[in-house]
């Protein structure tokens, strides 16, 4: 069973590291912050799962998105859709125009809840579009551009150009939206009241069960045979092209999965932040998601996730304590890594941590034969 843990997650060092990280989240950060830095660090992780999906997209696929921050923003507003709907209840809605309906409806002075919100009354409806709706665009995306060979520079320009629409009709639909503030006031859950502490421990734990239970599927998809043919493609694409696979398919199936992985931590986004708005959406948060995965290390699944927790901490840390110098500091940080650690966080370790890994088992291999080489006499005075 160890041996297809070890084979699933990379070898024993993919193993390791994976320990590491559960560790960290779900054990170190709990025990050692205080619940606000640690709802901090809950809604970093949501932008974690945009980066690993990069990962797969970008780094294994050779394709990129920069426009990740679409199919985020759809699961962030779908949870959010149902959550304001059970927060305009005619109860508390009553001094409105038109009880029964979203606040910034009723100041729009919509009378009615459009049709496309009425399904979003149901919960496991509301589940469903987070996975599906997301998916399917990204289909429907992916099969326009890559039926054509539309790849490189150009698919990245049109990703970003479509993040740049999506957000202009947001914002521009505010009665049907809540325009440039985004869907607020999201209070309680089935009744549950999500604002309070202890539903922001849970949250945060299921969180990180999500985003782990993510790393680990990506990591079978990517060591099976479509996991090598990603990497194929990204390398000779034609060679693949020529040996009778239909390339274009692959690059929709790994374009709707990156897809459905980041709109999970859209919706996780929504359920712990509380609110869901047109900023994360477009073009800078989607070119940031890029950052978080290449700072990390873009063939890394588990490096992406300290990227991501890395570029944010630094965010929040210089703007607190240098609010005037903060986005210098962090444009110095993402020019030094690119130029000194192309590879990202993982390259580090895939450059000198080998080496200290080795060093430290020559260093135990020697203290074993000196052990091992004393005479039992000797071994018994020095306990002695």
């Amino acid at each position: 069973m160890s041996f297809v843990y070890e084979k699933l997650m990379g070898g024993k060092s993919g193993l390791t590291g994976f320990i590491i990280l559960a560790t960290l989240i779900l054990v170190i950060f709990p025990t050692f912050l205080d619940l606000f830095r640690l709802n901090l660090v809950g809604k970093y992780l949501t932008y974690a799962f945009a980066a690993v999906s990069l990962v797969l997209l970008w780094g294994y696929g050779g394709t990129l998105s920069l426009g990740q921050g679409i199919f985020f923003g759809l699961g962030g507003y779908g949870m959010a859709m149902f959550l304001k709907l059970e927060a305009s209840s005619p109860e508390n809605t009553a001094i409105q125009s038109t009880p029964g309906i979203p606040d910034f409806m009723d100041w729009n002075q919509i009378t009615s809840l459009p049709w496309f919100w009425e399904p979003f009354n149901s919960f496991t409806f509301t589940i469903l579009a987070i996975l599906i709706l997301p998916a399917a665009f990204a289909y429907l995306v992916g099969a326009a551009m890559f039926k054509r060979r539309v790849g490189g520079v150009y698919f990245a320009i049109i990703t970003q150009v479509i993040a740049v629409i999506l957000t202009v009709l947001i914002v521009g639909q505010q009665g049907f939206t809540g325009g440039i503030n985004g869907i607020t006031d999201l209070r309680t859950l089935h009744g549950w009241d999500i604002t309070s502490n202890n539903a922001k421990y849970i949250f945060y734990f299921v969180n990180c069960f999500l985003l782990l239970g993510v790393i680990v599927l990506s990591r079978f998809i990517l060591t099976s045979k479509f996991g090598r043919l990603l990497l194929a493609m990204r390398d000779k694409e034609d060679r693949v092209r020529f040996s009778g696979y239909d390339v274009s398919n692959f690059k929709i199936f790994i374009f709707c999965i990156a897809a459905l992985i980041s709109a999970i931590g859209g919706a996780m986004f929504t359920l712990q932040v509380g609110f869901m708005s047109p900023s994360f959406v477009g073009i800078v948060p989607s070119i940031e998601m890029v950052i978080f995965c290449a700072i990390g290390g873009r063939m890394s699944l588990i490096g992406a996730v300290y990227g991501t927790l890395l570029i944010n901490f630094g965010k929040t840390t210089f703007s607190e304590s240098f609010p005037e110098l903060w986005l210098f500091l962090m444009g110095g940080l993402f020019i030094s890594v690119v130029m000194f650690f192309p590879n990202g966080l993982a390259g580090i370790w895939d450059d000198y941590g080998h080496y200290l890994t080795d060093r430290l088992k020559q260093l135990k291999d020697k203290f074993t034969t000196v052990v091992l080489n004393r005479e039992p006499k000797q071994l018994a005075e020095d306990a002695g």
